[in-house]
């Protein structure tokens, strides 16, 4: 004798990856987190310019700096930091110079090592922007609403199966 649920289950999938979008295949995951990233990058940077007169990645870079001890880190350091290649983080940091936002040091014992150290102007501009940039991300985010710990878990765990080992 069939069960009542039975009837209720009868022509519906018992896997989920044969329900379109029940499950999303990788390479349209990747697609959404390539798009949010880029989305929500230009329009982070877009107000930063507009309003501070500084990029998505300048703001980055100054953002470590305030977290580095006496706000000052490696140019290596920096790079890994904000995942920027050596020649892009110099090229940052060389328009921050310009800006008078930062200052470019020779390290302690090793003469040869650059540093990055942040300037009164830089710790004053970055308190600025910093307002701008976690406002607008906090309501973009927002529309994750109840999911947002499972995205954010998630993407935790991908990040750290990535992570380069050195």
């Amino acid at each position: 004798m069939p069960r009542p649920e039975d009837a209720l289950a009868r022509g519906v999938p018992r896997d989920a990856g044969a329900v379109p979008g029940a499950a999303p295949r990788p390479a349209e995951t990747w697609l959404r987190i390539v798009q949010v990233h880029d989305r929500i990058s230009h329009r982070v940077d877009s107000a930063l310019h507009t309003q501070h007169d500084l990029s998505l990645t300048g703001f980055e870079v100054l953002r470590r700096l305030t977290e580095s001890p006496g706000e000052r880190t490696s140019m290596g350091q920096l790079a890994e930091a904000v995942g920027l290649s050596r020649a892009g983080v110099t090229s940052t940091v060389n328009r921050l110079v310009a800006q008078g936002l930062v200052l470019r040091e020779r390290g302690g014992e090793d003469r040869r090592l650059l540093h990055a150290r942040l300037t009164p102007a830089g710790r004053q501009r970055v308190v600025q922007a910093a307002g701008t940039h976690d406002d607008l991300v906090a309501h973009l985010l927002a529309l994750l609403g109840d999911d947002a710990s499972l995205v954010t878990d998630a993407l935790a765990r991908v990040s750290a199966a990535t992570r380069t080992r050195r």
